[in-house]
């Protein structure tokens, strides 16, 4: 069973208004990032290219000292006309350089970066690098929102009277004398079948503890009517006189009862002999469509048992019909069916036959 209640959803509405404030924030600053690169690029990408006349080789080019860095080793030495030339040849690179561009001269390499300019540095990559990781991370963040919303959404879940029953149920069910006697079925207070308990609660009285039928007489959360309630409960050893509008007391008169029904009682008879009362699984029919096999177990002075246990969903679904048969006497088949479907689907509130009989006991009223 799931409840959400209003400070769980007041939390999850706080963390997306903050999630989504940091996903503006990070998408205008991704924005801001990318306007200046560009700038950045366009600037670079634009370089003057001043008359060849009134370039000096070694003077600075648009503000920036063209440098030849000659080495240690590139001394200038006199030549027969006493004009300084080169001792050592310049480096492989340079040569390299010089063979590709076709310059022959000093002069002709300046002309050669003052015609096609510096090359400027190659940033596009690296800002189509930036904005696809700011994509990445802004698709992240919707996912991320997104995944926060479905897990705050509230899914399908049973009535909130449901969540409180259980409750007094873990409380009705530490009474030891509930298993119906001699047999011990304890059916009602099983750790896997007890939802029977609130099924039956929520299709009879809408687990309400203070449900009364003036046509019927019956009140509390069990249909039993008070009188029947009172002689089931002096087996319970309840503190106090049975009080129907007890929730506790309710729950437990309730589920002795229906281990009763299932597995049949022995009481004293008025000649003070022993009378055995069948319970359903007495009968071999009942057996084989609860476990499959018509085999039974009896002894004296015991009512007859299922000779194997009822563990299937189906053969489940099938007992608890037939036990609210027997308790709602008088109600229609589809009611029987109704909660069958309900027990059968005790942890799965958004099945659509489980959505489409809650929609339906909300708009009729309650059986009497």
């Amino acid at each position: 069973m799931s409840t959400y209640p209003d400070h769980i959803l007041r939390v999850g509405s706080q963390h997306l208004a903050e999630l989504k404030r940091k996903a503006a924030e990070f998408e205008r600053q991704l924005w801001d990032a990318h306007e200046s690169l560009e700038q950045e690029i366009e600037q670079t990408a634009y370089v003057p290219e001043p008359p060849i006349d009134d370039v000096v080789p070694g003077a600075p080019v648009d503000g920036q000292q063209q440098s030849f860095r000659w080495t240690a080793e590139q001394q200038t030495a006199p030549d027969a006309n006493g004009q300084s030339q080169l001792a050592v040849a310049p480096a492989p690179s340079d040569i390299d350089a010089d063979a590709a561009s076709g310059a022959k001269s000093p002069r002709e390499r300046t002309a050669r970066l003052i015609d096609h300019g510096r090359r400027p540095p190659k940033r596009r990559h690296r800002s189509r690098k930036i904005v696809l990781v700011g994509l990445a991370a802004a698709v992240g963040a919707v996912l991320l929102t997104v995944l926060v919303l479905d897990l705050l959404r509230p899914g399908p879940s049973w009535p909130p009277g449901v969540a409180t029953v259980q409750r007094q149920i873990a409380i009705a069910c530490r009474n030891p004398d509930v298993s119906s006697e001699p047999s011990q079925v304890n059916f009602a207070c099983g750790k896997s079948t007890r939802q029977i308990l609130w099924v039956f609660s929520l299709t009879t009285s809408g687990n309400n503890p203070d449900f009364a039928s003036i046509r019927t007489g019956r009140q509390g959360l069990e249909p039993i009517k008070p009188s029947v309630g009172g002689q089931v409960a002096w087996s319970l050893n309840l503190h106090h006189p049975y009080s129907p509008a007890n929730p506790i007391d309710s729950l437990q008169v309730a589920a002795r009862a229906i281990n009763n029904i299932i597995g049949g009682a022995t009481m004293t008879g008025a000649t003070g002999k022993p009378l055995v009362q069948p319970g359903l699984e007495s009968v071999p029919a009942n057996c084989a469509r609860y476990t499959g096999s018509a085999g039974v177990t009896s002894r004296d002075g015991f009512p007859a048992l299922c000779a194997k246990p009822v563990t299937s969903k189906a053969g489940q679904g099938y007992l608890v019909a037939d036990v609210f048969r027997r308790w709602m006497v008088g109600a229609p088949p589809s009611a029987a069916q109704d909660a069958a479907v309900l027990f059968q689907n005790a942890d799965d509130p958004g099945n659509p036959q489980v959505r489409a009989i809650l929609s339906s006991l909300s708009r009729s009223k309650l059986s009497g």
